[in-house]
């Protein structure tokens, strides 16, 4: 009965979108099964519904993001939560369009710290340049003209 509750919550997240069932009710026994107190390892459950154990892993991942994963057993039983989560692949996607515009704003920050950092070098030069003694006498080189 658990696993079917959990099932259910997992459509109601939209992890069951393009994808096959059998990951999904892997995920599932696995979960109700620890939820009861009967130890089952990753790879029985996957002996029974003959998926790959990174299929299986994933999908516990998605349902780890989903805030059905935050509740108690108790509350998961007496609750029904009505909100819903975005797919996963839709998540996924906002993630990397949020990473890749961080990262053009961290190149850009890099590039106007290394235009900055330029500049104070070559003031840093010509100071040094302007403050070195200036050689007088027998160390000025002498230049012969024929």
């Amino acid at each position: 009965m658990t696993a079917l509750r959990l099932l259910q919550r997992m459509k109601r997240d939209w992890m069951h979108t393009g994808r096959r069932p059998s990951g999904l009710c892997g995920a599932a026994l696995l979960v109700a099964a620890r939820m009861h107190d009967f130890r089952r390892t990753v790879k029985e459950v996957i002996r029974v519904v003959k998926v790959c154990e990174s299929t299986l892993r994933k999908r516990l991942t998605e349902f780890e993001d989903t805030p059905t994963s935050q509740l108690t057993i108790d509350e998961f039983m007496k609750i029904d939560l009505e909100e819903e989560c975005d797919p996963p692949s839709f998540t996924a996607g906002q993630k990397k369009l949020k990473i890749q515009q961080l990262e053009k704003a961290l190149s850009k920050k890099l590039e106007d710290f290394e235009g900055e950092i330029s500049s104070y070098q070559d003031e840093i030069e010509i100071e040094l340049e302007n403050s070195r003694p200036k050689a007088k006498g027998v160390f000025i080189p002498q230049y012969h003209f024929e």
